[in-house]
């Protein structure tokens, strides 16, 4: 019996078609997770399409440039033979010429152009105009290329068709953060009076900040009420606080252009009631009021959906139980109501701040000149100016602003923590 015992214990367990139990298993479970990525495949696929490739397009557009050395080949290849401060002479010149008539020939002047203007304002027009004549220009060309226009000579437009000589490129971000190149290649800061992409960014930051923190205020009361009330009234409250989410969002926008212009409903009430008089009517549109003020509006109810999410699940009797052992009202809400909610707080937090920052068709419409955000000037660049990589260093600086405050959310609450729903 001892020996059989010990025979039974040591031989490999096997299911009933003979195969051993441990390869079975693991063959079963390798099976599942082949089922399990196909079902969550389509899902991939989209993100990847939809979301990672064009993160990735934007990131590589706004370092890489080739639409100017692309078009000259001889002015790339003497930029690259002579190096910076050398002497523009003769066979730059010479090397221009030849660009211009392969530009007229291929029809890309404009496009090589356009990208010197986003350096030195007027010059897509200086290359279209000069290559329409590129055939008719003679030796010596650097004579003949300052007879057709003066710019020509002008070192700026060197400098800039050296920078852009080459595609590979730090001058977006540059531009982004009010940086430009001086004559010998240098950074330096803009002009005053052009730095604006620093007062964007840091307005945006503050404005984003400052809707998220109203919209906590109020929709911490309203959450609590939704989760507080009997199930019949709650369902009502819900009903108005989704309201907005079945209005188009240029109706509710331009609901608040009714509401909060000069000659408006609401200075048209205080009028009414004398609170200021025709003459002080108070300016709330077109600046940051208007924009707050909308956006706010807009962005409550994701706050509200996470905080009442969170506070449905915490059970009534943990206050109780705090006041019925001599806690306050206040202390109870403090030490032990509002550490349950902290997972809805900066789910509604993050949400409102990072949907916030990138806000585009209501500081557009609300804002006016002082109430503008980055993602206006972003969406300027993309279909008003086309500079279509400085709009893509903008927005990857944007990306960073908003990845750098979830990594911070991260390590101060825990992104494990976050409740949405």
């Amino acid at each position: 019996m001892t020996d059989a015992t010990a025979q039974l214990t040591t031989a490999p367990l096997t299911t009933a078609d003979g195969k051993p139990l441990k390869a079975a298993l693991a063959a079963s479970l390798a099976t599942r997770r082949r089922r399990a990525l196909l079902l969550v495949a389509p899902l991939f696929l989209f993100i990847f399409i939809s979301f990672i490739v064009p993160i990735g397009q934007m990131l590589f557009q706004s370092i890489y440039n080739d639409t100017f050395s692309a078009n000259a080949p001889a002015l790339r290849q003497w930029f690259s033979e002579h190096p910076k401060g050398a002497e523009i002479d003769e066979s730059a010149y010479a090397a221009l010429a030849a660009d211009l008539v392969k530009m007229k020939e291929d029809k890309t002047a404009g496009v090589a152009g356009t990208r010197i203007n986003y350096d030195v304002s007027g010059t897509r027009s200086l290359f279209t105009g000069t290559a329409r004549g590129a055939n008719k220009l003679e030796a010596p060309f650097k004579e003949a290329l300052i007879a057709a226009d003066k710019k020509w000579a002008d070192p700026i437009i060197w400098r800039a068709m050296r920078s852009a000589s080459n595609p590979w490129t730090i001058d977006f971000y540059l531009a982004a953060n009010d940086f430009t190149r001086d004559d010998t290649g240098s950074i330096v800061g803009v002009a005053e009076g052009q730095a604006i992409y620093k007062t964007l960014f840091w307005r945006t930051l503050v404005m984003s900040v400052e809707i998220t923190a109203i919209c906590l205020l109020l929709g911490f009361p309203i959450a609590h009420l939704l989760a507080t009330l009997p199930m019949r009234k709650a369902m009502l409250l819900m009903i108005l606080v989704l309201l907005p989410f079945w209005t188009s969002l240029l109706v509710r926008t331009t609901s608040w252009m009714v509401l909060l212009q000069s000659q408006g409903v609401l200075n048209d009430l205080m009028v009414w009631l004398g609170i200021i008089g025709d003459d002080g009517r108070i300016q709330m549109m077109y600046n940051e009021t208007g924009t707050i003020v909308a956006m706010t509006h807009i962005l409550l109810p994701f706050t509200i959906l996470p905080l009442y999410s969170v506070m449905k699940t915490i059970p009534p009797s943990y206050v109780r139980a705090a006041r019925s052992l001599g806690a306050t009202s206040w202390t109870a809400f403090r030490r032990v109501y509002l550490p349950q909610t902290l997972p809805g707080i900066g789910a509604g937090g993050l949400l409102v701040f990072i949907l916030a920052m990138g806000y585009y068709i209501t500081p557009a419409l609300v804002g006016g000149a002082d109430g503008q955000m980055i993602s206006n000037m972003i969406a300027f660049h993309m279909q008003k100016s086309l500079n279509w990589s400085l709009a893509a260093a903008l927005a990857a600086q944007l990306l960073a602003i908003v990845m750098i405050f979830f990594w911070i959310y991260d390590k101060l609450v825990g992104i494990d923590k976050m409740k949405l729903g």
